[in-house]
């Protein structure tokens, strides 16, 4: 099998190492990666850190258009990306599809918002010392980006990094995740392409254990990383000092309440607990149920999880494929377990076969359960009832993690209530938490992180302002 080459300061390397990728669905062999020896990545840092002021000075123009011809690339090569992705990451061909269309518009948002991405004007005259005098404000990059990307979207959630990096004239270093380093080298070979100079990316396959280096190089003033908790937050205490974005991790909640449409409710909070089979933050993994309806909704649910397609992720039909490795989906078992030695009743599913694990829905799961207080990133979600908005609203909020919250209702009262009162960092009315959009602002609160994705929020974090003031004006 060929070997990938990394991309170091804009040109493909290879180095003294290598890493094997492996399909979680059977175990085997769909890439080997080469990774970069200590002094490669010195290179592509001292390049990135070399670059950063002709980077920012680059023309407006050639920034968006080096990522409308990312975007251009991934819309022509889309069917062989996103069977990559399912090569390297296991999930089924349908959500690899849709990733690949995600990334698409990411780079086209960003090509967009680059565009639009201008100084403004302040007149200052609004006192008397400031007769004649007009701030001009523009925003500059903070520095080269050091990107640490997770394996559950291992090509949006690059892109997420690079596209507002590329658009605001940063430099960007990225380091995937060990298990899905592929989809990272690809957007590598596509950014090649383009007209960007030589230093202004380099995408670094990296053991984990090297990653601290990179963190705490002070050459890399902002570190945008999503993946889990613990990691995220020993970042943000490593380098206290740099300008951190974290996207970690949720558990997320619905609430389902007596004006809504129970079929649509049922049919979207089933699917979005298991796509990606689980594997993603805003996955469904708490359902609250006004009792009014919770009997007659609990059985549609049951049914909606019940009739998902499971298992090869090959298969065009297949809705949930495996976890990414066999011990996530070993640690799921066991968290199951846990819940059900302790009163827990498993509705559906609730077994496991290698890296697969069957899309499950529990019920009376004890409140103190790693299933309820914990992010399971498995295809689990409990359901339970409550007597009214008021609790249900406790219940979201009873919890470490503060992502997003779906909540199923009619009422624009409660709606707006539901904005005003949840603790996430972002509501979404009449489906599930699971919705993102790429160009909307994107994050969390509590052990969720710190910081927005979604382009302009991004652009926004990697930037900060700088005025000039115009003096002697005839305002």
């Amino acid at each position: 099998m060929n070997v990938t080459p990394f991309w170091l300061a804009g040109r493909a390397a290879t180095g003294d190492g290598e890493l094997t990728v492996e399909h979680p669905y059977d175990g085997r062999v769909v890439g080997t990666v080469s990774v970069p020896t200590p002094g490669q990545v010195e290179e592509a840092l001292a390049a990135a850190h070399a670059v950063r002021a002709e980077a920012a000075a680059l023309p407006v123009h050639v920034r968006a258009e080096a990522l409308a011809h990312v975007s251009r690339r991934l819309a022509e090569r889309s069917e062989e990306i996103a069977k990559l992705i399912t090569a390297e990451n296991g999930k089924p061909l349908m959500w690899a599809r849709i990733e690949v269309k995600r990334a698409i518009s990411t780079f086209r948002f960003a090509a967009e918002e680059a565009r639009r991405w201008s100084p403004t004007t302040q007149r200052l005259d609004t006192e008397e010392g400031g007769v004649g005098r007009m701030a001009y404000i523009t925003r500059v990059p903070k520095g080269p980006v050091l990107g640490i990307s997770p394996f559950n979207f291992p090509l949006n959630l690059t892109a997420h990094k690079v596209a507002p990096a590329i658009a605001v004239g940063a430099p960007i270093v990225v380091k995937p995740a060990p298990a899905t380093p592929l989809s990272a080298l690809l957007l590598g070979e596509l950014l090649a392409e383009t007209d960007l100079p030589a230093g202004m990316f380099s995408v670094l396959p990296v053991p984990n254990d090297r990653a601290g280096a990179l963190v705490e190089d002070p050459r890399l003033p902002i570190v945008s990383f999503t993946g889990s908790v613990p990691v995220g937050w020993s970042i943000n205490d490593q380098v206290p000092r740099k300008h951190v974005t974290l996207e970690l991790g949720g558990n997320g909640a619905a609430v389902v309440l007596p004006d809504a449409d129970l079929d649509w409710a049922a049919s979207r909070i089933g699917l979005f607990s298991n796509y990606q089979a689980g594997q993603s933050c805003i996955a469904v993994q708490r359902v609250y149920v006004h009792r009014a309806v919770y009997d007659e909704f609990v059985p549609k649910l049951v049914e909606t999880v019940d009739g998902l397609v499971t298992g090869d992720p090959w298969d065009d039909k297949t809705q949930v494929g495996p976890l990414v490795s066999q011990d996530a989906a070993e640690r799921v078992e066991s968290w199951v377990g846990e819940a059900v030695e302790s009163g827990a009743k498993i509705l559906a599913g609730g077994t496991r076969e290698g890296a697969a694990y069957a899309p499950t829905v529990l019920a009376d799961v004890p409140a103190d359960a790693k299933v309820a207080r914990e992010e399971v990133f498995g295809p689990v979600l409990l359901v339970q009832p409550v007597d009214g908005v008021d609790e249900a609203f406790e219940r979201v909020n009873d919890s470490t993690f503060g992502l997003q919250a779906g909540v199923f209702t009619r009422n624009l009262d409660i709606a707006f209530r539901a904005h005003r009162e949840l603790q996430v960092g972002g509501v979404i009315i009449g489906d599930v938490p699971s919705y993102r959009a790429d160009q909307m602002p994107y994050g969390g609160v509590k052990d969720s992180g710190v910081g927005r994705e979604g382009l302009r929020s991004a652009m926004a974090d990697y930037t900060e302002e700088k005025i000039m003031v115009l003096t002697g004006l005839p305002l």
